[in-house]
């Protein structure tokens, strides 16, 4: 059978990957700080003990957008954003530190501060949690401070401050889980706090991706898969027409 065939079959199976991943950037377009990613395709030659005569698609996720979502107004105590770059300290399903944009935040049953992963959000000194309060607010720096249950109003304690981070971002990457980390972070590496970092309370970021360009992206890369299973039809034409030939003589 013609290697065409083959190039066919890799060009397909790889636009079908840029379609996961366009698609994947379309469904977190409501995501509270989500980074989109980027996908681009290149040649891939097959090397070996021959001649390089073939070249193969692969698709691939180079980066992901740092690019400031927009921000949104919401006038809540607890849902915070970050000024320009910087990142959220959150503690990930393995207990290791990772890094988050999204900053809806809120106070559950046992008085973990998380967002609205379930993620909780770390501290100068580890993992926060917050006593009963009747009123929170979050100064530009990150310092939480409360009105605790049953003190007078005029008495405010400092409770802890938001580890707000700014590592260098051609360090960073997604994981699975959507958390940025460092580059090859060992486990308990983490990256130190930054006091030029400053959050808006009462204010969410939206997502970075554009709708409008990553669903033009998803047709653009079904045209290109279109294209390719019509190139393996029309070699397997070719190929029995070639037996034809071959049986006549």
């Amino acid at each position: 059978m013609d290697r065409a065939l083959y190039i066919a079959m890799s060009g397909a199976k790889q636009n079908t990957l840029g379609q996961v991943a366009e698609a994947n950037n379309l469904a977190n377009v409501s995501t509270t700080g989500f980074r989109r990613d980027f996908e681009q395709a290149r040649s891939m030659p097959v090397f070996g003990e021959h001649y390089p005569t073939r070249a193969y698609a692969m698709e691939e996720r180079p980066a992901s957008d740092f690019n400031p979502g927009t921000l949104i107004h919401t006038g809540r105590d607890l849902d915070l954003a970050i000024e320009n770059q910087g990142w959220f300290s959150v503690q990930d399903a393995n207990g290791e530190e990772a890094y988050t944009r999204r900053g809806d935040l809120r106070v559950d049953q046992f008085g973990r501060l998380i967002n609205g992963e379930g993620l909780q959000l770390i501290g100068n000194g580890g993992p926060i949690v917050i006593p009963p309060y009747e009123q929170l607010t979050i100064a530009g720096d990150g310092t939480i401070s409360i009105q605790a249950s049953g003190d007078e109003p005029a008495v405010v304690a400092d409770v802890v401050n938001l580890k707000l981070v700014n590592p260098d971002l051609t360090n960073m990457e997604k994981g699975v889980d959507g958390l940025f980390r460092l580059r090859n972070q060992q486990p308990g590496q983490a990256q130190a706090g930054d006091p030029n970092v400053f959050v808006e309370q009462g204010h969410l970021e939206h997502s970075n991706v554009n709708a409008v360009h990553s669903l033009t992206q998803i047709m653009a890369l079904h045209r290109q898969y279109e294209m390719q299973v019509k190139m393996m039809s029309t070699v397997d034409e070719n190929a029995q027409t070639t037996a034809q030939i071959m049986d006549i003589q």
